[in-house]
């Protein structure tokens, strides 16, 4: 299945298109950090689309990494261990990499926008996705407070605000700038009909 033939038309435009989007410094990082987490040479010291799918495309280096950043959980809240195989089936490297985003979505909070379908890597479709993937994933252990290398810059945290219940009755005596204003010029003072005032003679004086 991981060597089915290329797509003509539209998915080959596809395919195009997202290999022309692949970051090679992304995709350098998340080998990296990959050695850097598991502690030993994964990729022999080669790089490239075709170099990373074909060591990552059976799931069981993923299901590995999966289990190295649940043994970095100081906090020990990351789950039981994610199941791997090392069968040459088909079905089975898939549902290695199946377990794999699931770990990442469930267990580190990894969103949805930001995951890959595991077609993306098995019949490598778009690993353009897959790094992206992984460089979340080294995000998320960042956040977490995971004992790992950061990868990438740190992510943003929510900055969420208590208001008092004297504060939230103030701010209800606020008016709004929607609502008009009294502080900027106006025609107070102007009598309308008022006839046109003549060497400084006013006609109302």
């Amino acid at each position: 299945m991981a060597n089915r033939p290329k797509g003509f038309g539209m998915s080959a435009d596809l395919a195009r298109k997202a290999a022309a989007k692949y970051d090679s410094q992304q995709e350098a990082n998340a080998i990296e950090w990959i050695e850097a987490v598991l502690g030993r040479n994964v990729f022999g010291g080669k790089c490239g689309q075709d170099h990373v799918h074909e060591v990552l495309k059976d799931g069981t280096v993923l299901v590995e990494l999966a289990n190295a950043l649940r043994s970095a959980d100081p906090c020990n809240s990351l789950g039981c261990a994610v199941k791997g195989n090392a069968s040459t089936a088909p079905f089975k490297q898939m549902e290695n990499i199946s377990n794999y985003l699931s770990f990442c979505s469930k267990m580190l909070g990894v969103e949805a926008s930001d995951c890959f379908q595991t077609v993306d890597l098995y019949e490598k479709q778009n690993m353009d996705n897959v790094i992206k993937q992984i460089n979340a994933v080294g995000r998320k252990a960042q956040a977490k407070g995971l004992s790992v290398r950061p990868l990438g810059p740190k992510e943003a945290t929510e900055n969420k605000r208590e208001f008092t219940e004297e504060q939230l009755k103030e701010g209800k005596n606020v008016i709004g700038i929607q609502m008009g204003t009294n502080k900027l010029a106006s025609q107070a003072g102007e009598h309308f009909g008022r006839p046109r005032q003549v060497a400084g003679h006013d006609a109302y004086n």
